[in-house]
């Protein structure tokens, strides 16, 4: 479970910073890697970001003790 709570947030990491560059700048730093948001990769990375957003909201639980 340690493990995944750590993938979670990474992934929120990832997705935070990207809409942070993309308010001030723009620019969609996962397209800009990974060859535009229609890529395949991008998508996936995307799925992954929202995934790990809903797991979060069942970590409220555990930080609101």
């Amino acid at each position: 479970m340690k493990t995944l709570n750590l993938v979670s947030l990474v992934l929120l990491i990832v997705g935070g910073l990207n809409w942070l560059l993309v308010g001030l700048f723009e620019w969609d730093l996962v397209g800009g890697l990974f060859g535009g948001m229609d890529s395949p990769i991008a998508k996936v990375v995307y799925i992954l970001v929202g995934l790990a957003a809903i797991y979060s909201l069942t970590l409220l639980s555990k930080v609101n003790k």
